[in-house]
């Protein structure tokens, strides 16, 4: 196997120090429009099989010319969901197979955003299955943590757990500060304000995919190993998007324990104009009013010194036990701040991101996971890679809620 990472930000970075452990593949190519950023990456691994590089991700040009420079086997999308379709497509004129953390970008839908949906996430890619599977190459899509370990979790639950389900019900928290900070997002920006800002979908059987105003539906869920009571709300993710097509369920939902600073900030941003992606003009100068705020905040992977806490990421499943009763679990994956930092030398959300696509790379490598077409993680057997996370030693864990 010979990787292409686009992107050697926070979760790029992690993704090189969690696979300088393995030995699936023969060379990483850690490519960055910042090259220095890449090189940066390679050096601190001390590994002859990673090499750095200059890539354009808005290219599927550049990403293709890469990917034959270097006899690529597969891409990793590792840089924000705005670059996805270059790189997808990049990929596939270079004849690779490819990876991503998050999928195309939605569109509202004109007329009524909180109810219908307009573009959804991955529809881009969705359009060009047939392409891919005619192939016989795999696009696997959405496989971080969220999406990615939850969708996983979705399988498992299906073949493992439930003889039906009612809910497939994302929720995500932490406890995590950061010293120093009032306000310091633990990952992208540019993405959360992406994510937190759009129309959140819902999906019923009967009724598909729908949208609702965000930050609706707000919860209280009590996350494990103490992290405790987080109110969550509902957030556009590409969980939703991804669960019903492989997995049966009545409802799909998900639900991003975000607090009420957190959300007050992005509905300011939101009044203000600041989450806009379309450049305005400053003087001479045009710019982004969402790059701006990138900008102006601290690079969440340079925080992970200052961050206290834990981050968790899973699935709660609502329905039918194997026992024919009704069965509530929620199945769960946390990472300690502490931890991270002192074994990978990377914050927690960026370890907790980057650490699936590099199991699923691995099972990719042993031939354990196979398939053509624009797949999600759902679409794959659960057990070979719950049990290869546990044994990069990050465990997984299951609690079973009252019914």
């Amino acid at each position: 196997m010979r990787i292409l990472l686009v992107g050697a930000g926070g979760v790029g970075s992690a993704f090189t120090a969690i696979a300088a452990r393995r030995d699936f593949f023969e060379r990483c190519v850690v490519a960055d429009y910042d090259q220095a950023r890449a090189s940066r990456a390679v050096q601190a691994l001390d590994d002859p099989r990673f090499v750095a590089a200059q890539v354009d991700a808005s290219s599927a040009e550049s990403v293709a010319a890469l990917c034959q420079a270097h006899d690529v086997t597969h891409v990793m999308n590792a840089v924000d969901p705005r670059f996805v379709m270059s790189i997808f497509d990049g990929a596939f004129a270079a004849g690779a197979d490819y990876l991503d953390m998050a999928m195309s970008l939605s569109r509202p839908h004109p007329s009524l955003p909180y109810e219908q949906v307009g573009v959804k996430l991955g529809d881009e890619q969705f359009a060009k299955a047939n392409l891919w599977e005619g192939a016989g190459r795999l696009a696997l899509v959405g496989m971080g943590v969220e999406p990615g370990l939850s969708d996983v979790f979705a399988r498992h639950a299906a073949d493992h757990l439930f003889s039906e389900i009612d809910e497939l019900g994302t929720r995500d928290g932490a406890n995590l500060v950061v010293d120093g900070y009032d306000f310091a997002p633990s990952f992208s920006i540019w993405t959360t304000i992406e994510e937190c800002l759009n129309p959140p979908v819902i999906w019923e059987k009967g009724r598909e995919w729908f949208t609702t105003e965000p930050f609706s539906e707000p919860e209280v869920f009590d996350f494990p190993e103490g992290i405790g009571p987080v109110e969550c709300v509902n957030v556009e993710h590409e969980e939703v998007l991804l669960m019903p097509r492989w997995v049966d369920c009545q409802r799909a939902t998900f639900k991003y324990g975000l607090g009420d600073e957190f959300i007050d900030v992005l509905k300011t941003l939101h009044k203000l104009g600041l989450d806009r992606t379309d450049k305005v003009r400053v003087g001479g100068v045009e710019v982004s009013p969402r790059d701006l705020v990138a900008a102006c905040l601290p690079d969440p992977a340079g925080l992970g010194g200052q961050m206290h806490g834990k981050t968790c990421a899973g699935l709660w499943v609502t329905g039918t036990g194997r026992d024919g009763e009704p069965r509530s679990t929620y199945l769960y994956h946390v990472v300690d701040n502490d931890w991270s930092m002192k074994e990978y030398g990377h914050q927690c959300v960026v370890w907790q991101t980057a650490v699936n696509p590099v199991v699923a790379l691995e099972l990719l490598a042993a031939g354990t996971w196979a398939g053509a077409g624009v797949l999600g993680p759902e679409a794959f057997a659960s057990q070979p890679f719950l049990d290869l996370l546990t044994e990069y030693g990050s465990p997984w864990g299951v609690r079973e809620l009252a019914v």
